[in-house]
């Protein structure tokens, strides 16, 4: 069950809502003002690892195994 993201024509709000169906999207409606014109925006996500930074490399194979740097040749 996707979660899409909306925007009201009518007030500018914008709010999220779990599609169950294509008839529940069809009937959709503000939250705030109860008006039946509202837009899906398109959505993005990110994704974090408690914190880390990108820039960190990755540790050295424990085996030896690697033929590229920082990449280990056993996942």
């Amino acid at each position: 069950m996707p979660i899409y993201e909306y925007q009201c024509e009518e007030c500018g709000n914008k709010f999220e809502k779990l599609v169950r169906r294509a008839a529940e999207a069809a009937d959709m409606g503000c939250p705030s003002c109860g008006q039946k014109h509202v837009t899906q925006q398109f959505s993005t996500f990110a994704a974090r690892a408690n914190g880390s930074q990108a820039s960190q490399s990755l540790p050295a194979c424990p085996g030896g195994m690697c033929r590229t740097p920082d990449v280990c040749g056993r996942n």
